[in-house]
């Protein structure tokens, strides 16, 4: 398993998080949303799924990664 921290943003409330959390997910990997330091932290097998993946589908739900 790799694991990143990703800069994200324009996350403001639960929803942002929610949204955030379950993009990662949808990608295939495991997220936790740190709302107050804008992060999250992912964890993926990168032979199942990229971390370009997951920025993408982040980045799909609206939100910039930095």
């Amino acid at each position: 398993m790799q694991t990143a921290t990703l800069n994200v943003e324009g996350m403001s409330c639960n929803h942002c998080v929610k949204a955030v959390e379950g993009a990662v997910q949808e990608a295939g990997a495991e997220g936790k949303v740190d709302l107050g330091a804008k992060t999250v932290d992912v964890s993926y097998d990168e032979a199942k799924v990229s971390l370009d993946a997951i920025k993408a589908a982040i980045e799909d739900q609206g939100y910039d990664i930095v």
